[in-house]
């Protein structure tokens, strides 16, 4: 205990100094046995809080600005930017609303269609149903689980106006022949990296590669803000029409005046304060996940059944999620792993469903890849909070559940 209590340390400015404060060390003691108990629940994700989050979000209440207006909406912007490789950052509400306004500020719309993966999270499909634009299904790679760039090819007709990959995961999808095929046929490539950041294709950042990139900053991202997002782009004229329907297509030069329908899709000043904290740190983060993925990748390669997450030669994966494939060789199928891990006190979570088997955009078409995929993948605990004895567990755990 004399250990703990002399590598703590609180700094000074987060305290109020009006105030003296005590922390016991009964609640230190606590949280350090908590987070050392074998048994407790292990969630497949949870935020890392503990660096300058606290003292910026504190600035912003005693300053007043705790809405959409200050500086570490500036801040962010440019952080995150600087940190994709691009010129500009549009900080937004949420992922969601990131790939719509893209896609709003491209112009996209009724009569035109968007080629996008089945096997990724519904609002991708979703904020392109709500420019009126048709979603258009693709297949998945089987070796990086991501948008299979021959199906796509497949479904291009006079009306397609834009390709959604998505970095299903934290692992890049095959950009080169997604550009090319762009290029070829003059579309806009709006890369969904809501679940990638700090991921690269050919030594290059996601949401830098194509027209624009989309990020979300939810609570189980790599960097988080509670909600939030982001859209990278290189582009100045979908940049200034991006921040211009982002605040009700208000014009700046005339205040309260409105020449289109726009969009309350802003950040707050609050939210961004987070997300400066955390970017502070998201290198270290990445680098964690990455220990993390190379440490389960140690413990299960052996297991008869399980198939390990894939990382491309010409990527570095930032496994969001560490994802692994259950198949017919383990004991137990993927949902009855699923359930032996929760009597463990251990979290997973499925692969999503394929988009065009669910209500909303249900067709008829195959898509074989993704969907052995959405069957066999499991999420299992990722977050950068791990402990190497958290992973020896989980990993542990699956041994058995294959015994």
């Amino acid at each position: 205990m004399r250990k703990l209590y002399y590598n703590l340390t609180i700094r000074p400015s987060v305290l109020d100094k009006s105030k003296l404060r005590f922390i016991s060390i009964k609640s230190i003691s606590n949280r350090f046995l908590h987070m050392h108990d074998p048994n407790r629940f292990l969630p497949v994700y949870e935020p890392l809080l503990s660096g300058n989050e606290l003292s910026y979000v504190s600035e912003c209440i005693k300053s007043g600005w705790v809405s959409s207006l200050g500086k570490y909406i500036l801040d962010f912007e440019r952080l995150f930017a600087g940190f994709c490789g691009t010129r500009h950052g549009i900080a937004v509400s949420n992922g969601t609303t990131a790939l719509h306004l893209a896609l709003a500020a491209l112009g996209i719309g009724p009569g035109d269609e968007v080629i996008l993966p089945t096997l990724t999270f519904i609002a991708t499909a979703n904020a392109v149903r709500y420019t009126g634009a048709a979603t258009i299904f693709a297949d998945s790679e089987a070796d990086t689980w991501n948008l299979d760039p021959a199906d796509v090819a497949r479904r291009i007709t006079l009306q397609t106006k834009a390709i959604i990959p998505v970095h299903v995961y934290g692992h890049p999808a095959a950009m080169q022949p997604i550009l090319e095929l762009a290029r070829r046929h003059g579309h806009y490539v709006i890369e969904d990296a809501a679940e990638a950041h700090g991921a690269q294709y050919g030594g290059r950042r996601v949401g830098s590669l194509g027209t624009a990139g989309a990020f979300s900053f939810y609570g189980n991202k790599i960097i988080t803000t509670g909600e939030g997002g982001m859209l990278t782009t290189d582009d100045d004229a979908l940049a200034e029409k991006a921040r211009y329907l982002r605040d009700h297509a208000m014009s700046p030069e005339k205040r309260y005046w409105h020449t289109e329908v726009g969009f309350n899709y802003r950040m707050t000043n609050l939210q961004a304060a987070l997300g400066v904290a955390q970017m502070e740190r998201i290198e270290e983060f990445i680098d964690r996940k990455r220990q993390i993925a190379q440490t389960y990748n140690q413990l299960l390669g052996d297991i008869p059944g399980v198939i390990l997450p894939p990382e491309a030669p010409w990527a570095k994966s930032v496994y969001w999620m560490y994802s692994v494939l259950v198949t017919e060789q383990f004991r137990l199928s993927r949902d009855a792993l699923m359930a032996y891990l929760r009597t463990r006190n251990i979290d997973s979570r499925p692969f999503f469903y394929p988009i065009h088997q669910m209500p909303p955009y249900h067709n008829d078409d195959s898509h074989p890849v993704a969907e052995r995929l959405s069957r066999q993948g499991i999420n299992l605990p990722s977050a950068v909070t791990l402990t190497e004895a958290d992973i020896q567990r989980v990993a542990g755990a699956i041994r058995q559940a294959g015994v």
